[in-house]
């Protein structure tokens, strides 16, 4: 049977080492942009309902992952009455992104405001000049 090459292409990509794993509820939650300017990139994520405190924000390994963990007091949902009927999102989702090993934490500037959280960090790392450091002899 011969394939044409939009079929080659679309069985290439469907092997295992080109699809990404990740939690298809974290995706769906937390809709995710990411620009490039001259200089930099900015991310965007939107992170509705939720409080800057329930939001982290992590870089190892060149991986940022940015978790968002959201759960009720059940003091306050009593207070409420019985919910019939709840379409809130309980729980942690988290979203990772390779943004190299040269990265640091400094790099990265963070804001969140009115539930869209903004991240931006530089393209190309400041190089550490590396100072001599002299053993003291005695």
């Amino acid at each position: 049977m011969l394939l044409s090459n939009r079929d080659l292409f679309d069985e290439m990509f469907r092997d295992p080492f080109f699809s990404r794993p990740y939690d298809r509820t974290s995706a769906q939650i937390m809709k995710t942009d990411i620009h490039e300017t001259d200089s930099s990139y900015v991310i965007t994520m939107e992170l509705p309902g939720y409080s800057r405190d329930e939001i982290k924000a992590d870089l190892k390994d060149g991986y940022l992952t940015i978790t968002a963990t959201h759960t009720e007091d059940p003091d306050q949902t009593q207070e409420k009455g019985r919910c019939i009927h709840k379409e809130r999102y309980t729980g942690t989702c988290n979203r990772s992104f390779y943004v190299g090993d040269d990265l640091r934490h400094e790099d990265i500037r963070a804001g969140f405001k009115d539930g869209i959280l903004t991240m931006s960090f530089p393209k190309e790392t400041p190089k550490e000049i590396e100072t001599p450091k002299y053993i003291s002899i005695e």
